[in-house]
């Protein structure tokens, strides 16, 4: 896809913060850490669209793109590890529940995982709770670049025996492995 716009429009905090649900939205989810934040600016082509961190849970909102004017990617707080309070943790996972359960603009969520860590219950959890709400996934594996080809292909089998009908996609920020793949998931839900 083709990037001829940029527009970093609002940090949410609250559902009645979010952007008036006119355009249609793919939102970017995972633990903290997983590399959403450099995965929304090597999509976007842009090196500082979303704050990049090495500090897990330093998305504190919900971040909406406007992208060519004609949708938008949202970054959404990390979840699982953060150095943040418990109440903080438990008021982001309240307002991410009211945002994905109702939405109305979402069409899919990008569930990011680290394919060079072991899988983790978090993330099952995740993926479960979106099942559950109905919402579309694109499993996503990134830094493909930090793991032996062995691994990947034993992370591939493992989710090929839990979910035979989703192929999660693998990518590396850094060499640019399976973006064109994703955009193009991504376009089917745009």
């Amino acid at each position: 896809m083709k990037i001829q716009s940029v527009e970093f429009l609002l940090s949410a905090e609250h559902l009645s913060n979010c952007p008036a649900p006119v355009l249609p939205e793919v939102a970017f989810a995972g633990r903290s850490n997983v590399g959403k934040s450099s995965l929304i600016n090597s999509l976007l082509k842009r090196k500082a669209a979303a704050k990049v961190s090495s500090t897990p849970g330093k998305t504190r909102f919900i971040n909406f793109f406007k992208i060519n004017g004609t949708f938008h990617l949202v970054d959404l707080p990390g979840y699982g590890y953060a150095k943040r309070s418990k109440r903080e943790r438990r008021q982001w996972a309240g307002f991410l529940e009211e945002y994905i359960k109702e939405r109305a603009t979402l069409k899919a969520v990008v569930l990011l995982k680290d394919i060079s860590v072991p899988p983790m219950r978090s993330d099952a959890d995740m993926r479960s709770w979106l099942d559950y709400h109905g919402v579309q996934v694109i499993d996503v594996y990134t830094k493909a670049d930090k793991a032996k080809k062995h691994e990947i292909a034993k992370r591939l089998k493992e989710d090929k025996n839990s979910r035979p009908e989703h192929e999660p996609l693998v990518l590396s920020v850094k060499t640019g492995v399976g973006m064109d793949q994703l955009w193009g998931r991504l376009q089917s839900y745009i």
